[in-house]
């Protein structure tokens, strides 16, 4: 029996420039993801500056948003690599469900909060929305990853990944 070389090649869909127009979509989303990310840091931590240098108590709900926050900017950039793609869907609902009680928490204190003019009350009133905007980016990677890894795989088998179904 001879060598089979076509079997092992690569097919023409799985060439250079299709994979790199696949992976476009998830890039733009992992740049986003990164981008709201750094937004969440910069609108949490500034009060924790503020109440560090003025001495004060630094409250457990900002120093968890801005750990999130950072937990989300690293996991974007970190998750943005391409081997990485397929199995990082678990990794994405860890962070979906962090952003979630982010969400939760600030949410309930700020969202029916009136700012009559009061700029930390706005500003974290719109803090709200950007960790509503993350955890709907995240739950969309998430799903991508979910159904990339369970119905796109090429045919491999589950638990190896060697055998083809």
């Amino acid at each position: 029996m001879a060598f089979n070389r076509s079997k092992f090649s690569r097919s023409s869909s799985s060439a250079p420039g299709s994979s790199l127009i696949s992976r476009l979509p998830l890039w733009i989303l992992r740049f986003l993801q990164f981008i709201f990310a750094i937004t969440v840091i910069g609108l949490y931590a500034q009060d924790l500056k503020a109440a560090h240098k003025a001495h004060k108590y630094t409250d457990s709900k900002w120093g968890y948003a801005t750990a999130v926050g950072t937990i989300g900017a690293v996991s974007a950039m970190v998750l943005a690599w391409p081997a990485l793609a397929m199995w990082a869907w678990g990794w994405d609902l860890v962070v979906f469900i962090l952003f979630t009680a982010l969400f939760g928490l600030f949410g309930n204190l700020f969202i029916h909060e009136h700012a009559e003019g009061n700029r930390g009350i706005k500003r974290m009133k719109n803090a709200v929305w950007i960790d509503l905007i993350n955890m709907l980016l995240w739950f969309v990677t998430a799903v991508y990853g979910i159904v990339r890894f369970f119905f796109f795989r090429g045919g491999k088998s589950l638990h190896t990944g060697r055998a083809t179904v």
